[in-house]
């Protein structure tokens, strides 16, 4: 995406720009400040796509598809026809109001003051817990590598895993005291290379290292469909960088044709993996498929670092609308305040998200929390019912209303089974 700022510089940073246009919308910044010039190719924009909706998800489809069984694949193809409707639905309420610049724009347009907050919490609350994550996924791999590794301090000692979310977390710590992350925005950005040498690896491990594709798995598990479809909707927690993209592009019009590409592709690296996991290991499948590797196998060790960079890049392109939010609450207390506490404020949200990390290291079942609940309601519910309100549809019955009440009910359906169940998970597992 491009943008222009007002000493008239471009700048070109893949998903760091993104993020910095939504929390400027956040806080009310107008175009005085930021100018969308609306210059990004249709190819620019596919990749931009692409890397929103390629991210850690891809790990845990595989145990996704274990928990309902083989026909639950279905379900991925469903949630993925949903998703790609409802990043329709965001278009068409962007073209409802030209002054619509971003997802808490268009909650403001619907709802008011109380949309906008509504969508910004929502929002940073899902940043915030996958970002979370990121520090359990590199606990659970690096451990996973170096098993006999663990610490003392100050009397208490630390198992593998807890010690390698300190140390990811000590590493992590700079970059999010950093103000200028234009770096980590490239790293983070190549997603999409990531989610191939992933596959990859893992073909590779399977054809040639030994394990092949001999696992039979069961066609249904009814009981298992709510973490199939929390972890599916997971997947595709994108919607919030969506306005984003249609308002740089340079032929908007072509902005459905970039979303079905980009869930095309989204959705056939998803079954890939899933398919390929879930032969490989059957029931046996970890939460993360990086879990069950070989990891003598250079193939395996290749999957496992791939999935370790892009996350620890991410973290801190993840942290930075909230940081920004804080920051500029406590600025308009104090002038100064912002640029005072803002070591802290950044230090405090890392300790907060170790702390968590270490209460629930439970990499799945965190995700699917925040799938059922968070990504189910950013990409499925808010779309839905901010469509209705701005565009009327709600005030008289026909074909659209019926096909959105639809996607309302499967949206709800999934948010109280998936969430009662995966807090299920988690509570039985402590």
């Amino acid at each position: 995406m491009e943008t222009k700022s007002q000493n008239g510089k471009f700048l070109s940073l893949p998903l760091l720009a993104e993020y910095d246009q939504v929390d400027k919308a956040e806080k009310g910044i107008g175009s005085d400040s930021v100018i969308i010039t609306g210059k990004t190719s249709f190819l620019k924009t596919t990749f931009h796509g692409l890397n929103a909706l390629s991210g850690v998800g891809i790990l845990s489809t595989p145990y996704a598809l274990s928990s309902g069984g083989w026909l639950s694949m279905i379900l991925l193809l469903v949630i993925a026809c949903v998703t790609f409707y409802t990043s329709l639905l965001i278009k068409r309420c962007m073209n409802f109001d030209p002054t619509i610049r971003s997802y808490p724009d268009i909650g403001d347009r619907a709802f008011g003051k109380a949309g906008r907050i509504l969508v910004s919490v929502f929002m940073n609350l899902e940043l915030y817990l996958v970002a979370t994550g990121f520090l359990i996924l590199a606990g659970d791999n690096l451990h996973n590598l170096l098993p006999e590794v663990n610490f003392g301090f100050w009397g208490l000692t630390f198992g593998g895993k807890q010690s390698f979310v300190l140390i990811v977390a000590l590493v992590i710590l700079p970059t999010v005291l950093l103000k200028n992350m234009s770096i980590l925005a490239y790293v983070s950005a190549s997603a999409v290379l990531a989610s191939l040498v992933i596959i990859g690896s893992i073909f590779w491990t399977a054809m040639y290292d030994g394990i092949g594709f001999n696992k039979k798995g069961i066609l249904v598990n009814w009981g298992g469909f709510p973490t199939s479809l929390s972890l599916y909707a997971f997947c595709y927690c994108g919607h919030p960088v969506f306005p984003t993209l249609y308002t740089s592009m340079k032929n908007q019009k072509q902005f459905s044709k970039v979303m079905l590409l980009c869930f095309l592709f989204a959705t056939t690296t998803y079954a890939s993996i899933a398919a390929m996991g879930y032969s490989m290991f059957g029931s046996d499948v970890e939460t993360q498929i990086t879990l069950n590797l070989p990891t003598e196998k250079f193939s395996s060790k290749l999957a496992i670092y791939t999935a370790l960079i892009s996350p620890i890049a991410k973290y801190a392109l993840m942290m930075t609308p909230i940081v920004n939010r804080l920051e500029e609450h406590f600025q308009s207390y104090n002038d100064e305040g912002s640029s005072s506490f803002s070591p802290l404020i950044r230090t405090t949200l890392v300790m907060s998200s170790v702390i968590i990390a270490l209460a629930i290291p439970f990499f799945g079942y965190l995700m699917s929390l925040v799938g059922a609940f968070l990504s189910v309601t950013a990409s499925i519910l808010l779309p839905c019912l901010c469509y209705l309100k701005i565009s009327g549809t709600y005030k008289k019955l026909g074909f659209e209303l019926v096909i959105i009440g639809l996607t309302v009910l499967m949206g709800l359906l999934i948010l109280v089974t998936g969430t009662y169940t995966s807090l299920i998970e988690i509570i039985q597992h402590f």
